[in-house]
């Protein structure tokens, strides 16, 4: 399936986060963050303001 985000929107993929630390200790998902960074898949054209300008 294609999908085609529409006026100003995007689609992001999220990527995980690492679940051990370099020493080797396991994170529990209790004690991770939600992801902050990720993959931008598609964005729509922009919107268009009062004047017809895209932006």
């Amino acid at each position: 399936m294609n999908i085609r985000p529409l006026h100003d929107r995007v689609i992001v993929r999220r990527t995980e986060e690492e679940k051990t630390t370099d020493s080797g200790l396991i994170i529990p998902d209790s004690a991770t963050e939600k992801p902050s960074k990720g993959e931008i898949l598609a964005a729509g054209n922009g919107r268009v303001n009062d004047n017809g300008d895209v932006f």
